[in-house]
């Protein structure tokens, strides 16, 4: 008899067996623990922050050649909620909430200041559309507004956009364009009531308006600052496109809002029916959605932000809650679009435009970014600046008295994985 086969070897056996069971046991564990996006061998998920940051004077530049343009009249000359999407002919096409059309004139301004500027006469659309050479060049405005108004006293916001087939399986791609429904408010909601989120679907190549859904009605919210519109950045991971979206918090109360996120099957972003809204514990219909980031005083999101998917990490970028916000953005991450989010993390100060006023006369908001125009490890990133103001008239009338202070500008960053928290 070998050893193998004697009462010793069999126990021995039998202990191989249970190490064995053990070990597939713990396995399956913690494959169940580990994120959707740290399994099947996918990228993994580590703390990110940003590592180094820097103007980008190439696109930013790009704007404001292109508003200082004299040479037509209906164009582009200053405008916010600026985001971008790659046709697939390689152009660049860039959205825009309310924004200035008409004329520049060189300095100095009416004030003697050496500053670009408009007549206060110069009309201002709710949104328009910029379209962009695959050399990176503005080259034309659409006819704006490109969205029209859904009804008296309201209008709509363009927010984020990606190419998708018209259909799903179909070889025909056109542009779906979230946006954003407002109604004349007063109080706090001088920069509108949030009324609901909205598709619309643009043709290509010639860019034609061909119809708009409602996905999210929030007229029967009784309190506007409940009130959730989707749609400031949009992810794909896998088989889905995340859609996060928040809420408008009061700032004397709540200086942070929340984020929220609903999901739809990848190509199926113009379908009603197809969104599905995280309430805490699953995706949902019908259920009330649930904030996945955000505890209304030192974390939470501006009422737009944006997020980005580097390899198996979420990164949402946003202005810090209070009075930083009003320059500085910060950053979270997350092993899932569901969170847990961890931050905030050390983030930047937004440099200003130059108009020798008291800095804080001016402030950044709605960091977004433009994965078209970033890699080879950096991220462009922009952010909208405007003129503080409780009056919306003498706002206007600074950021027309220099047009600088109303255009969008770009920095550069660069993250890193960080030590979690």
């Amino acid at each position: 008899m070998s050893a193998d086969q004697g009462p010793r070897g069999g126990r021995s056996a039998r202990r191989t067996w249970i190490v064995l069971l053990l070990a597939l046991a713990c396995a399956a564990v913690l494959l169940i623990a580990l994120p959707e996006e740290d399994r099947e061998g996918g990228d993994a998920c580590e703390a990110r922050t940003v590592s180094s940051w820097a103007a980008d004077d190439k696109v930013t530049g790009a704007f404001a050649r292109y508003g200082d343009d004299t040479t037509r009249a209906d164009d582009w000359t200053g405008g916010d909620g600026t985001h971008s999407v790659r046709l697939p002919d390689g152009r660049l096409l860039w959205l825009f909430s309310d924004t200035f059309l008409g004329q520049v004139h060189a300095p100095p301004n009416p004030a003697g200041q050496p500053h670009t500027w408009r007549d206060a006469t110069a009309p201002m659309v709710r949104n328009s559309a910029v379209v962009m050479s695959r050399s990176g060049i503005p080259q034309r405005t659409l006819p704006a507004p490109l969205f029209p108004d859904p009804a008296p006293q309201q209008w709509r916001w363009p927010v984020a956009a990606k190419v998708e087939p018209r259909s799903p399986g179909s070889s025909e791609d056109v542009v779906r364009v979230l946006l954003w429904t407002r109604a004349t408010g007063t109080g706090p909601w001088i920069y509108g009531v949030p009324t609901a989120t909205e598709v619309a679907t643009l043709s290509l190549p010639d860019l034609r308006v061909e119809g708009i859904v409602k996905v999210s009605d929030q007229s029967a919210v009784p309190e506007p600052d409940k009130r959730v519109l989707y749609g400031t950045t949009t992810v794909d991971d896998g088989d889905w496109t995340y859609v996060f979206g928040g809420n408008d918090g009061k700032a004397a109360a709540r200086p942070a809002s929340h984020a929220y996120v609903a999901r739809v099957p990848k190509g199926r972003l113009a379908e009603p029916g197809a969104w599905r809204y995280w309430d805490g514990h699953d995706w949902t219909a019908t259920g009330k959605p649930r904030h996945v980031l955000g505890d209304g005083e030192r974390k939470g999101v501006g009422s737009a932000f944006t997020v980005v998917r580097v390899k198996g990490t979420y990164v949402l970028f946003t202005m810090a809650a209070g009075t930083e916000g009003l320059t500085n953005v910060t950053s979270y991450w997350a092993c899932a679009p569901t969170g847990p989010w961890h931050g905030p993390a050390k983030g930047f100060s937004a440099p200003l435009p130059k108009d020798g006023a008291a800095e804080q006369d001016m402030a950044a908001y709605n960091p977004q970014a433009h994965p078209a125009l970033s890699g080879n490890g950096r991220l462009l990133l922009s952010y909208d600046v405007n003129w503080l103001d409780a009056a919306p008239q003498s706002a206007q009338a600074n950021v027309s008295r220099n047009v600088s202070l109303y255009r969008p500008r770009f920095v550069t960053l660069r993250l890193t994985t960080a030590t979690a928290r």
